[in-house]
């Protein structure tokens, strides 16, 4: 209720108590005045109620309040959609809108009210990315614009559910190309430099040029999505980890990501800094440049090796150009992917120091002139071809590792 008409009741039936007190301006005067102060206490109760519904329903109204996935942040709750929005543009999640499948559960394709085409990642109940990931990955991501990394758009958590929105990225992911033998041929040498280019490009954002600092530790094929004109973007922030500014590793007793891609020091000891991505990065180099996953890549009576392994011995005798995908013929620049398999071989090496860091990778990819590079050593988890390496899934364990320095800058 108004002041003024506060002030205006009590005037009147203050000026009544001098008169009569069957004023007849008394009367007529309270029986205007306390209808209208009724109505006016209603429109505004009304209006509180329906800016509230409005503010609930509304996926793009900011929130000040924490909702029950933790996440309180005015930022990453601005990205919050309403779970029946959700069902909507995938119509009820329909097969028909159906474009992918992983541990964590199913994808579909949407559209949202604005014509934009999103990808819809619903966590499964049964899905290993429990909440702690889910909300994990809204408040990694939401800080994070970078072209070589998928936009998040928004996320829903109503009861049991736990669905991400990013934006659509047509072409799937690497592995989908690199590791088929019909598709591998859509991936010429120039495509594969300009995806080595930009996944580097990406990584050093989130180690050193976002306002975080930013440990991806999954870094693999499957979360490296291409869009309409083969531009790489890193996914799949679940996993992810930030660190201080000055903070340079940190260990865990919990050891997420794929084997095969887990740095050495990670995988056997629970320790992962930027050292870790840069492993990772280097599998994925030397399975663009190879068409082949990092797996038992040649094995016989006497040796077994993985990938690694395989391209570090072509290095060693000479003839690093034989890990090349045959379905490249001569579609490639020779100094570039010697160029890319040195870089490959550096971040795959067993000590994390010494592997360069993405402003190194970065600046050894902008220049063909390697005199001052350092000679790569022998990778982690390889024995010289004279034990039998463990296969992907029992890379945890430890292993002895020989490191051997290699003098020419060149492979002989």
């Amino acid at each position: 209720m108004s002041k003024p008409i506060l002030t205006a009741v009590f005037d009147v039936l203050d000026a009544g108590n001098h008169g009569s007190s069957n004023s007849p301006a008394k009367v007529i005067i309270v029986a205007i005045v306390v209808p209208v102060v009724g109505i006016l206490l209603f429109i505004a109760v009304l209006y509180y109620f329906l800016r509230i519904i409005r503010i609930s329903k509304n996926p793009n109204t900011k929130i000040q309040t924490a909702d029950l996935t933790g996440i309180s942040s005015t930022e990453d709750q601005s990205l919050q959609y309403d779970f029946a929005i959700i069902q909507a543009i995938t119509n009820d999640f329909s097969p028909g809108c159906k474009i992918g499948k992983g541990g964590y559960g199913y994808v579909y394709k949407g559209m949202l009210p604005s014509g934009q085409e999103v990808a819809i990642k619903r966590l499964s109940r049964s899905s290993g990315q429990g909440a702690k990931e889910f909300k994990n990955e809204v408040e990694v991501v939401a800080k994070l614009q970078h072209r070589n990394l998928v936009r998040l758009l928004g996320y829903c958590s109503e009861r049991e559910e736990k669905i991400l929105i990013y934006e659509f990225v047509p072409n799937g992911s690497l592995d989908y190309f690199l590791f088929d033998v019909d598709k591998q041929y859509l991936l010429d040498w120039s495509r594969r430099y300009k995806i080595i280019k930009g996944i580097s490009r990406g990584l050093l954002y989130l180690h050193e040029d976002s306002r975080l600092k930013i440990i991806h530790r999954d870094l693999k094929a499957s979360n490296i999505l291409l869009d309409a004109n083969m531009n790489p973007k890193i996914a799949d922030f679940g996993m992810a980890r930030i660190f201080e500014i000055d903070q340079t590793e940190e260990n865990t007793n919990r050891i997420v990501g794929t084997y095969g891609y887990m740095s050495p020091e990670y995988a056997m000891h629970g320790e992962f800094s930027v050292k870790s991505d840069i492993f990772s990065l280097g599998v994925i180099l030397l399975e663009i440049i190879t068409g082949n996953k990092n797996r038992i890549f040649d094995q016989s009576a006497n040796r077994s090796v993985n990938l690694l392994g395989y391209a570090w011995e072509q290095w060693r005798d000479g003839t690093p150009l034989e890990i090349l995908d045959p379905v490249l013929a001569k579609s490639y620049k020779v100094n570039e992917v010697i160029q890319c398999i040195h870089i490959g071989l550096l971040c795959v090496q067993d000590v994390a120091v010494e592997r360069p860091t993405m402003a190194e990778v970065m600046l050894m990819l902008s220049s063909y002139s390697s005199n001052s590079w350092p000679s790569p050593r022998e990778p982690a988890f390889y024995h010289g071809g004279s034990e039998g390496m463990p296969r992907e899934l029992e890379l945890e364990r430890p292993m002895t590792v020989n490191v051997v320095s290699i003098s020419e800058l060149y492979p002989r």
